[in-house]
C-alpha cells in the first residue's frame, strides 16, 4: 500500500450529487510577494470602507500643518485657547474638551495617534456604525478629560506630590477619545478579541499613567474606564458577555501582556524628560539613566574614588556597553515569551526576578535609615509594582506547567554557565595581566570584587562596594563588553530555549514510542499517546508499548497498548507487572475489546466508559433518506460559498490561526469551566506535523468551523483517521460540522483509507444489551448529569447522523477496593486545572 500523502486538490464547482468522491481543497503557505500583496489588498478595502477614519485622519494632519504644530504641537498662545486642563478649564473655557481633539503634542504624538486611529476607527465603524463611532469618540474625549482633570484636582488638593506636579499641564490630543471608542469596540468582538483588547485598553494608559505621569496619561486612563464602562450598559442582555472562563493558552497570553507591560513602562518613561509618574521614581533600577553634570559633580565631590567610578558609568553610555543600561526590560520581555508557551521554567524565573527586585527595594529602604513619609511613599509605589506582579504569577501558577526537556535544560545550562565563567575568567585573567591599567592597581581580589559591577546594568554601580576601575584601552575592553557578550548569549539562549517545540520530559522515548506506533501501529486513539504528559513503558524486546499517566498511586493508560500486533496481548501483564513493582494500580482506560478479553483472563473487572464511532469508507455514498441531513449540508455550504481546505496548523497564515483561536476560546468561555485533557486534544495538539486539519471558510476568508485528524497507522501508512478536535463558529454556517466531517470523509475516501473514526463519547452507550452492574449504573448517571455542561450524549447522538459502527471502550482494572482512587486519578486527568470555585459551580450544575 502506497503513503498517503495529501486530499484531492479539486474543488466542488456544483452541488454534491449521489455518490460524488470529490474532497477538500488542499492549501500550502502563499509565498512571501503573494502574502503581502494580499495584506495589501485587504488593508486598502478595509481603509474604504472607513470614510470617517479616513476624514478624520486628514483632518488632524491638515489642521496641525495650518498651525504649525506637527513638529512640537500647538504653539504656547494656541495651546491656552484650545487646551484642555485644570487652567483652561478654571478660566471659563468650556470648549477644550473638544477642540483638544483637533491637535496633538508633537511629531511623536501625531503618528501614535494616527496609528490608534487606524486600528481602532475602521473595526468601530464595521461594528458599531459611523454615527455611533463618532458620538463614542466626542463622548469619551469630554468625559475623559474632564473625569481625568478632576482626579488631578482632587489628587491636588489632597496633598499628592505626583499630582500637584502636573496639575498645571494643558493636554491636546484625541487619543483620549480613542481609548474611550477601543473599550466600547471590545465589546463587540469575539471573546479571544474582546479579552485582549480590554486588557490592553487599561494597561496601555495605566502604564503611561503610573510611569509617565502627565495629565493626558490620566486622562486617557480614564477615557479607557469610561470606555468599558459605557460598553457593558450597551451589551447588557447578550448571553456571551456573562462568561469569562479563558483557555489556559489565553491566559498564558494575558498574564504575558502583563510582563510585557512591567517591562515597557520605565522604557516608555525615558522617553520623556519630564517623567513624573509615581513608579517613576526607582525606574532607573529598571532601566539606567545617563548622570546628569550635577549628580556627577555631587560624586565627585565624595571622593576621588566615587569620581572615577562616575566617569566610568558615563563611558558606558559613550559605548556598546549601554545596551546593559536595559537589561532588566530585556530579560522581562524574554521571559514574557517563555510564559506565553506556558513553561514552568520561565514562571519560576519571573517569580524569581520579581522577588530579587522586591527585596533589594526593601534592603535600600531599610539601609536609608530615619526617613520622611514622602520617600516612605516613593518606596511604597515603587514596590506595588513587583508585588502586584508576583501575586498574578503566584495566582496562575497552574498554567504554567510545560517543561523543557531535560537535554534542553542541560544544554541551556552549559551555554548559559560556559558564558559566565569565560566572562569571569577574561575579567579576571586579562585584566590581572593588565593590572597598570586599572585605577588604583587591580590585584586578583580587587578584580573579582569588581565582577559584579560587569554583569550588573549601571544605575547598580553605587551598590557595590569599591573596585578597581579602567584607565587603559584593554581594562577599557573588558569593562565595556564581558558582562555585555555574557547577557547577549543567556538572552539568546533563553530565548532560542523557550521557542523550541516543547517536547516530553522524555523526548527519547517519546520518538521511540512515536516511530513504534506509525511502523505497527494500534487502535483509533492510539496516536494520542504521542501528546504530551505522557510516559511510556516497553517490552523487552521493544515491540510493544504502553502510554500511561501516574496520577497519584493509579497508573492510568492512555488507550490500548500499540506496536506490533502479536506483541500486544503481552504487553498488558508485562505493564501490569513494571506497576505492581511500583506499588501502582494499573488502569487500562479507553481500550477496545481486545484489550479487555485479556484483562479479563487475569481476573480484571472491566465496564464501558465511551462509545467509538467508526465510518467505513470504501463503500460510502451519501445516498438515500438516513443521509438526507448530510446532503443538505453540503448543498447549503456550496450555496453560501463556503469550502473545505486541509491546512497543517503551524503553515496556516496568521489570519486563519487566530481566527481558529477566537472560536476556541469562545467556546471554552461559553462552558464557564476548565477544558478537558487527556484523551481530549485541544489547540497544542493541533499544532503537530501528522495532524491534519480541515477548515470551512468562505469567500471572505471567515472560518466558520474546523475539525482536527489524527493518523491511524497500519503497516507503516495510516489507514485511518480518528476526529480530535471540532469546534464551530456561533453566529457561523449551522451545518459546518456535518459539512466538515462529510467533506473530510470524501476526502480521505478518495485517497483510499479505510475508515474514519468520530472518536469515542465519553460516559456514552448507544447499545445497553448487557445488564449494567451497579459501576456501571453509576457511570450512565455521571453520563446523564454531566450533559448540560459537556454534552457527551449530544456528541453521540450528532455523530449517528453518519450512520457508524458502535465499538465499546472499556475501562479495566484490577481491583474494585482501588476504584475510589482510580475515579479521583481519572478525574484528576480530564479535569488537571480544576480550581475548589469551579468544582463547586460544576456541583451545583450537575445538581441543578
Amino acid at each position: 500500500m502506497t503513503r498517503l500523502l495529501a486530499a484531492p486538490t479539486t474543488r466542488p464547482t456544483a452541488e454534491p450529487g449521489p455518490g460524488t468522491d470529490l474532497g477538500p481543497v488542499t492549501r500550502t503557505p502563499e509565498p512571501g510577494p503573494q502574502r503581502i500583496r494580499r495584506a495589501a489588498r485587504v488593508l486598502r478595502d478595509q481603509l474604504r470602507a472607513a470614510p470617517l477614519t479616513l476624514t478624520l485622519l486628514a483632518g488632524l494632519w491638515a489642521v496641525g500643518a495650518a498651525t504649525g504644530s506637527l513638529t512640537d504641537g500647538p504653539s504656547e498662545r494656541l495651546l491656552s485657547q484650545v487646551g484642555v486642563g485644570l487652567s483652561t478649564l478654571g478660566e471659563g473655557r468650556w470648549w477644550t474638551p473638544v477642540t483638544s481633539m483637533l491637535w496633538s503634542s508633537g511629531t511623536g504624538a501625531y503618528v501614535f495617534t494616527s496609528l490608534l486611529l487606524l486600528l481602532v476607527g475602521p473595526a468601530a465603524e464595521r461594528r458599531l456604525g459611523r454615527l455611533h463611532t463618532l458620538a463614542v469618540l466626542v463622548g469619551g474625549q469630554v468625559a475623559g478629560t474632564l473625569l481625568g482633570a478632576a482626579l488631578v484636582r482632587f489628587g491636588s488638593a489632597a496633598g499628592e506630590q505626583w499630582t500637584v506636579s502636573v496639575a498645571d499641564q494643558t493636554s491636546v490630543g484625541p487619543g483620549v477619545g480613542l481609548f474611550a471608542l477601543a473599550g466600547v469596540l471590545g465589546y463587540r468582538l469575539t471573546v479571544l478579541w474582546r479579552r485582549r483588547l480590554h486588557l490592553l485598553v487599561l494597561l496601555l494608559p495605566l502604564v503611561m499613567t503610573l510611569y509617565v505621569g502627565h495629565l493626558q496619561s490620566v486622562q486617557r486612563c480614564a477615557a479607557a474606564l469610561c470606555g468599558l464602562g459605557l460598553g457593558a450598559l450597551l451589551s447588557r442582555g447578550r448571553p456571551y458577555l456573562r462568561t469569562h472562563r479563558s483557555s489556559h493558552g489565553e491566559t498564558r497570553v494575558l498574564v504575558a501582556l502583563c510582563l510585557v507591560a512591567a517591562a515597557c513602562g520605565p522604557l516608555i518613561a525615558s522617553l520623556y524628560d519630564n517623567a513624573s509618574g509615581p513608579f517613576n521614581t526607582f525606574s532607573e533600577l529598571y532601566f539606567s539613566h545617563r548622570l546628569s553634570p550635577e549628580e556627577v559633580a555631587d560624586l565627585c565631590a565624595e571622593s576621588v574614588h566615587s569620581c572615577a567610578r562616575a566617569h566610568a558609568v558615563e563611558r558606558i553610555f559613550d559605548t556598546p556597553g549601554r545596551l546593559m543600561a536595559a537589561l532588566f526590560p530585556a530579560l522581562l520581555l524574554v521571559l514574557a515569551e517563555g510564559l506565553r508557551r506556558g513553561l514552568r521554567f520561565a514562571w519560576r524565573i519571573s517569580v524569581a526576578t520579581e522577588l530579587l527586585w522586591t527585596a533589594l527595594l526593601a534592603w535600600l529602604y531599610f539601609e536609608a535609615g530615619p526617613v520622611s513619609g514622602d520617600v516612605v511613599q516613593y518606596f511604597v509605589e515603587a514596590m506595588l509594582l513587583p508585588l502586584l506582579t508576583t501575586a498574578l504569577l503566584l495566582a496562575t501558577r497552574q498554567r504554567f506547567r510545560l517543561r523543557l526537556s531535560g537535554r534542553a535544560v542541560r544544554r541551556l545550562a552549559v551555554v548559559v554557565g560556559g558564558a559566565a565563567l569565560a566572562a569571569s575568567a577574561a575579567y579576571v585573567g586579562l585584566g590581572r595581566l593588565v593590572a597598570g591599567q586599572f585605577e588604583p592597581g587591580a590585584g586578583v581580589r580587587g578584580l573579582v570584587n569588581g565582577l559584579p559591577a560587569q554583569f550588573l546594568p549601571p544605575a547598580y554601580n553605587d551598590l557595590l562596594p569599591d573596585y578597581p576601575i579602567a584607565v587603559g584601552p584593554v581594562a577599557l575592553l573588558l569593562e565595556t563588553y564581558c558582562g555585555l557578550v555574557f547577557w547577549l548569549v543567556a538572552l539568546v539562549a533563553l530565548l532560542s530555549a523557550f521557542r523550541r517545540p516543547v517536547l516530553h520530559t522524555d523526548a527519547a522515548a517519546a520518538a521511540r514510542a512515536r516511530a513504534l506506533l506509525a511502523e505497527h501501529g494500534g487502535g483509533t486513539l492510539s496516536f494520542i499517546t504521542t501528546w504530551d504528559g505522557n510516559h511510556y513503558w516497553f517490552d523487552e524486546g521493544g515491540r510493544a508499548a504502553v502510554a500511561y499517566r501516574v496520577v497519584g498511586t493509579v497508573a492510568l493508560t492512555t488507550g490500548d497498548p500499540f506496536g506490533a500486533a502479536e506483541d500486544r496481548p503481552r504487553a498488558v501483564a508485562g505493564f501490569a507487572r513494571y506497576c505492581d513493582a511500583r506499588g501502582w494500580t494499573p488502569c487500562f482506560y479507553s481500550v477496545g475489546t481486545e484489550t479487555r478479553a485479556v484483562t479479563g483472563q487475569l481476573g480484571w473487572r472491566s465496564v464501558q466508559v465511551a462509545e467509538d464511532t467508526v465510518v467505513p469508507l470504501p463503500e460510502l455514498a451519501f445516498t438515500g433518506r438516513k443521509w438526507q441531513d448530510i446532503r443538505t449540508a453540503l448543498n447549503k455550504a456550496g450555496k453560501q460559498g463556503i469550502t473545505a481546505e486541509w491546512w497543517a496548523y503551524h503553515e496556516a497564515p496568521l489570519a486563519l490561526r487566530e481566527q481558529i483561536r477566537a472560536i476556541s476560546e469562545e467556546w471554552v468561555s461559553e462552558k464557564g469551566l476548565p477544558e478537558m485533557g487527556f484523551t481530549l486534544g485541544g489547540l497544542e495538539e493541533l499544532d503537530d506535523p501528522d495532524v491534519r486539519v480541515l477548515i470551512a471558510v468562505d469567500q471572505d476568508r471567515v472560518v466558520h468551523g474546523l475539525t482536527s485528524w489524527m493518523p491511524v497507522y497500519g503497516d507503516g501508512v495510516p489507514v485511518g483517521w480518528t476526529l480530535d478536535f471540532m469546534r464551530r463558529r456561533s453566529d457561523g454556517f449551522r451545518g459546518v460540522n456535518e459539512f466538515l466531517i462529510a467533506s473530510a470523509a470524501l476526502g480521505f475516501k478518495g485517497e483510499g483509507a479505510l475508515f474514519l473514526s468520530l472518536s469515542g463519547a465519553p460516559l456514552a452507550r448507544a447499545r445497553q444489551d448487557e445488564e449494567p452492574t451497579g459501576l456501571q449504573r453509576t457511570l450512565d448517571w455521571m453520563g446523564k448529569a454531566l450533559e448540560p455542561v459537556y454534552g457527551f450524549r449530544s456528541l453521540l447522538a450528532f455523530k449517528a447522523k453518519f450512520q457508524p459502527e458502535y465499538r465499546p471502550m472499556y475501562m479495566a482494572y484490577p481491583d474494585p477496593a482501588a476504584l475510589p482512587g482510580i475515579t479521583r486519578a481519572i478525574g484528576k486527568a480530564y479535569l488537571p486545572h480544576l480550581t475548589a470555585a469551579q468544582g463547586v459551580r460544576l456541583m451545583r450544575k450537575l445538581s441543578g
